[in-house]
């Protein structure tokens, strides 16, 4: 499974991909807002520091204006993708972006029905809100599921990117249930390294080592 990071923070990206797992950025109107920069500079850093996909979203609404949007966009880097919306005017769009070789990234899919249009129309990922879903008392993993069978049904080539994710138990379960991709803010995946009893068994080595009085070099 492929590791994206949720994030607009540049440093951050920086510091992940240092450690060799990193796979891609996402990045949205809301964590642009966060960092405070321009958009269009912090995309362009961020596609020299990330050799994998990079999603960058469309503002508009509207078909005509997420096509233009999504064109200038593009033109940044070759690593970027389009994100849009999933609504119709969205899947129009994805579907001109398809036709033109453009990879999209349509964004707040929260129903199997909504993952299997995005499909049909050609996009390169649909992103499935897991979290958002687990916050109205809905399961979110069992919506990746569902999507998996529906897109190994029929061949799709429409990888799952599960988005919304809050704990580091979502990413083990997401990739149980044979996800393409989890985009994870930059804290879960550092958590993933933790666990109480590698601390422990690391602390008893180091201390053992040290009661020898030896040197490996």
């Amino acid at each position: 499974m492929k590791f994206f990071v949720d994030t607009a923070e540049v440093d951050a990206i920086r510091e992940l991909q240092a450690t060799g797992l990193l796979d891609g950025v996402t990045t949205n109107p809301s964590l642009i807002a966060k960092s405070g920069r321009d958009f269009k500079e912090v995309i362009a850093e961020i596609c020299e520091i990330v050799d994998g996909a990079v999603s960058a979203e469309v503002a508009a609404t509207d078909l005509e204006g997420m096509i233009r949007e999504g064109e200038h966009l593009a033109k940044i880097a070759d690593n970027v993708v389009i994100k849009i919306p999933l609504t119709p005017d969205g899947l129009k769009a994805c579907r001109h972006f398809s036709n033109n070789g453009i990879k999209t990234n349509v964004t707040l899919c929260f129903s199997a029905n909504q993952a299997l249009l995005a499909a049909k129309v050609g996009a390169t990922y649909i992103s499935p809100f897991v979290g958002r879903l687990d916050d109205i008392n809905l399961t979110g993993m069992d919506l990746i599921a569902d999507i998996r069978g529906i897109y190994d049904n029929y061949d799709f080539e429409t990888q799952i990117l599960v988005a919304s994710i809050r704990n580091i138990n979502q990413v083990s379960e997401a990739a149980l249930v044979g996800a393409d991709v989890a985009t994870i803010p930059p804290a879960i995946i550092h958590k993933m390294y933790h666990h109480p009893l590698t601390d422990k068994g690391l602390a008893a080595f180091v201390k053992d080592w040290a009661s020898t009085g030896q040197s490996i070099l």
